[in-house]
């Protein structure tokens, strides 16, 4: 390691009070993450329950324009993420203040009716992302029964498990769960999603392969599966896109977690390259566990790559992978939720300041157990916010057209268009100059994708819908 300290991290350490003064009046001990827990958080964000998918979504388009789609979503994500990096702190992207949210981002940069747009849709694809998992969950769970079903009664025994029952177990552990204080608090639960997720994309990546020698060859065609009309495979390859889109949906959050890092370096510095680590290693694994799965499957690969009965043996092997999506997703559920929980309770703070029910803390003592610290608001609030979400993900349980439908919702409002325009306001890029006609072009493409995505995602839900 280098010990030196470059210029500007002589300027961060200058605005640093010596007694352990951060320089927006935090307790500098507040903030503790580096390039490692940062790429933590973002792999428990990233690598979630879109990995499943991609074996279909690479089947919908095909051998080319699947894997060239992965490549493609990750190289703009990294770049439109390595511009939000630097509006985390303005003027001046190292020494300048912090904006802790992504909405107090755009409120700066853009103004208040931005920020009240972007915080609409923030919290939207937030809310929308952990109820994908949930659906994720219930789905890996019944799975876990209908394999030892399979196991016992033979491939062909009509096995079949609801998921209602396993999506009340799971918001009853986010419930528990959901009453960590802040995302800083579960940095552990990060790092053992991470490994959980390395687990299960690793376990798919091996099936996948051994399907393939197992077949003798790699199926599948340029073309992809192949529908009864141009418009179901217009529809399908819509969704593909959504899906793919939901694959790397960290920038709504990338802020939040920005907020965690200590310095010196310099935060935007220490983002870039966890972002740059991050990325490269989920598209490795999207691209094993997508290619694969459509090699081994061909057209008839299955919607989730390990609920979908392509693997019926090991069938131990297959639950332990779906045992680590599961816990897993019981991370990335409060990676999603904690920034929304502190910005409901930070203005319930500021608008009840005397109401003990919004502020006081009582610790509850149990003998062998450490101290508890319990918030009356903090218990109903998040308590009722799982509840809500247990709800919804009953009510529609798709997961591939879910999974499109908040891809799609989330990508180019949060990943590209306010990350786009904050950079333009910060580096003071004139109208039709150069950079800025390339950077609206970006924009437009991203939007069109978008859009393509959406309509696909939706007419597969209503056509679901409909089948019941």
């Amino acid at each position: 390691m280098n010990s030196s300290v470059t210029a500007t991290d002589q300027v961060l350490l200058a605005i640093r009070n010596p007694d352990q003064a951060d320089d927006d009046d935090h307790q500098s001990s507040i903030r503790t993450g580096t390039v490692w827990t940062c790429s933590a958080h973002i792999i428990t964000a990233v690598i979630g329950s879109g990995v499943l998918s991609l074996a279909w979504d690479v089947a919908q388009m095909g051998w080319i324009a699947g894997p060239a789609a992965m490549v493609l979503f990750a190289l703009v994500t990294y770049y439109a993420t390595a511009l939000l990096a630097d509006c985390y702190r303005s003027p001046d992207p190292v020494t300048g203040k912090r904006n802790r949210t992504y909405m107090e981002a755009v409120n700066l940069y853009l103004g208040e009716k931005h920020g009240w747009v972007c915080g609409v849709f923030q919290y939207v694809n937030m809310y929308g992302c952990v109820v994908a998992y949930q659906i994720t969950t219930a789905i890996s769970m019944s799975a876990i029964q209908k394999a030892n079903c399979f196991h016992r009664e033979g491939h062909q025994a009509p096995c079949s498990y609801g998921g209602n029952f396993c999506m009340l177990l799971f918001g009853l552990v986010q419930i528990i769960c959901s009453q960590a204080p802040d995302l800083q608090n579960i940095g552990w639960l990060s790092f053992v999603a991470t490994i959980m997720a390395f687990c299960y994309s690793s376990i798919g990546f091996g099936l996948g392969l051994a399907k393939v020698i197992e077949n003798g060859r790699i199926k599948g065609s340029i073309g992809g599966v192949s529908h009864g009309t141009a418009v179901q495979k217009l529809w399908t390859v819509s969704q593909a896109i959504g899906d793919i889109a939901f694959a790397y949906p960290y920038s709504l959050i990338l802020l939040e977690i920005q907020d965690t890092l200590k310095t010196p370096p310099a935060e935007n510095r220490t983002m870039k390259n966890a972002s740059m680590i991050s990325i490269s290693i989920t598209t490795l694994f999207y691209l094993s566990c997508g290619c694969l799965g459509y090699a081994a499957f061909g057209e008839e690969t299955p919607g989730n790559l390990l609920t979908g009965f392509g693997f019926y043996e090991p069938y131990w092997l297959v639950n332990f992978a779906n045992a680590c999506v599961i816990v897993h997703l019981v991370g990335g559920y409060q990676v999603y939720s904690q920034p929304v929980f502190a910005v409901a309770e930070k203005r319930l703070s500021q608008k009840y300041p005397n109401s003990g029910f919004v502020n006081n803390i009582y610790t509850l003592r149990a003998p062998f157990l450490p101290a508890c610290k319990l918030n009356l608001l903090r218990l109903c609030f998040r308590t009722a916010y799982v509840v809500s979400t247990t709800a919804l993900a009953m009510t529609f349980p798709y997961f591939n057209e879910v999974m499109g439908v908040f891809g799609a919702l989330n990508f180019w409002p949060l990943t590209i268009y306010f990350p786009v325009e904050m950079y333009f306001v910060q580096r003071n890029i004139a109208p039709w100059t150069r950079k800025w006609i390339g950077l609206q072009i970006f924009s437009m493409a991203c939007l069109l994708a978008t859009a393509v995505a959406l309509a696909g995602s939706l007419e597969g839900i209503v056509r679901a819908k409909l089948s019941e």
